[in-house]
């Protein structure tokens, strides 16, 4: 340990898309345990990660707990904490945690990563702790399979870019902590709502975020389809098919 670097789980979302009112999507089973179990088990094998910190629902966070302390009751750098209203305010808390609990340099990093990405793979956290630490910020990507088309009304093409310099956002994405949450605090508050992605909050500033290359199986299960196809994912992986 002692890299100075975290990985913050983002599980604070309520995933209402996926039509489950009973409970958000990451504690939905897959394979017979909740998909943030898997996510979770990911990043506590990373040996670039000192400490794990999954940031939830304020009304899942005893849930949560129970849930981590009964299925890895041996994993002592686990901790929850409360996520906020959107994804970069859950990744501020997440931040904000890290100084409290652990303190944070100029340096310190954190690998933020979907609860729903099961599939990220050691490569990927390693790589993103690394070039986070390097340039300052990373995001996980693939290039963009199909031709991407942007229209400005949502009924005519406004524009065709180039496939070829197109590439499709996964996560994690990766920061050296004191930065982002420095450029975060410049934003107006119309700015925090339109920014939704962490990685664009720097790029519009004219930091450079680095590409880590991610995989195509690093899905996010966002509906009932996804989770189908994680269950056959998972059969794949088990069988040594998946990295």
């Amino acid at each position: 340990m002692g890299n100075d670097c975290y990985g913050l789980i983002l599980a604070g979302g309520m995933g209402v898309r996926m039509g489950n009112a009973e409970k958000p999507k990451q504690y939905m089973e897959l394979a017979g345990k909740p998909i943030l179990l898997h996510t979770l088990e990911k990043m506590l094998v990373c040996p670039a990660l000192d400490e794990v910190i999954v940031l939830c629902p304020r009304a899942w966070m005893k849930a949560t707990e129970d849930l981590i302390r009964r299925a890895l009751p041996s994993a002592g750098h686990v901790h929850v904490a409360c996520g906020g209203d959107t994804r970069n305010e859950t990744i501020m808390n997440g931040i904000a945690y890290v100084e409290e609990h652990f303190g944070l340099t100029e340096q310190t990093v954190v690998v933020t990563h979907d609860a729903v990405r099961p599939f990220v793979t050691h490569r990927i956290l390693m790589e993103n702790a690394a070039l986070a630490r390097e340039f300052g910020a990373c995001d996980t990507v693939i290039p963009a399979s199909d031709t991407i088309v942007e229209s400005e009304d949502g009924n005519f093409i406004s524009r065709i870019p180039d496939r070829r310099l197109m590439y499709q956002g996964q996560t994690p994405q990766s920061f050296r902590a004191a930065l982002l949450r420095d450029e975060y605090g410049k934003l107006s508050e119309e700015e925090k709502g339109i920014l939704t992605d962490a990685c664009k909050i720097l790029s519009m500033k004219g930091i450079p975020v680095r590409l880590v290359r991610g995989e195509v199986y690093n899905i996010k299960i966002t509906f009932p389809s996804d989770l189908r196809m994680a269950e056959k994912l998972l059969g794949s992986e088990e069988s040594g098919h998946a990295e």
